[in-house]
């Protein structure tokens, strides 16, 4: 408030300086009118005083509480990016562990899979060995029983040979009259 006064007293002072001067210069110094002014502008003063005090004390009263409001809230944004700012930072510092732990982990399956997938690879051979094995004895079986034929084929034609060579029309007569002897033994 006082600084409001000095202000407007500060800013008549040119104009009374400017009149005295003037009064001055013809008569002396004419203090009834510097002290009409002066009764004047404190009237204006009280009454500016009077009716302002309660708008410009809210107004200023106002704009603290919400410099004050800025501030704070200046400070807790400051706040909370420092704190962000520090979790950022922690992370930064705990990324290279991260990044070696996911390595191990990255490490520890590839071994699990190389093991996994040998397996599988033993299971299949194993499996393949069974089936080559199995198709071996089907094809041994096989060429067992095609010599089994082609050797009875074989003794038989011999046989045949053999037995066209050494019997004679006359026993063939005779073995077949024996054989129809012993159907009828049986027959009857």
């Amino acid at each position: 408030m006082r600084a409001i006064l000095l202000l407007l007293g500060f800013l008549v002072a040119p104009d009374v300086a400017h009149a005295a001067s003037e009064a001055g210069a013809a008569a002396g110094i004419p203090w009834w009118e510097i002290f009409k002014q002066v009764v004047n502008f404190s009237i204006l003063v009280g009454v500016l005083v009077y009716f302002l005090r309660k708008p410009v004390s809210a107004y200023l009263k106002e704009r603290s509480e919400l410099l004050a409001k800025s501030i704070e809230e200046a400070a807790q944004a400051k706040k909370s990016a420092m704190e962000r700012f520090a979790a950022i930072e922690a992370r930064m510092a705990r990324l290279s562990d991260e990044i070696a732990e996911m390595n191990r982990k990255m490490e520890i399956e590839a071994d699990a899979e190389a093991k996994r997938l040998g397996e599988a690879a033993q299971a299949e051979i194993e499996r393949l060995h069974l089936q080559v094995k199995f198709a071996a004895e089907q094809e041994v079986k096989k060429a067992k029983a095609e010599l089994r034929k082609e050797a009875a084929e074989l003794s038989a034609r011999t046989a045949e040979e053999i037995v066209s060579k050494t019997i004679t029309s006359e026993d063939q007569d005779r073995m077949v009259r024996e054989n129809i002897d012993r159907i009828r033994e049986v027959v009857e």
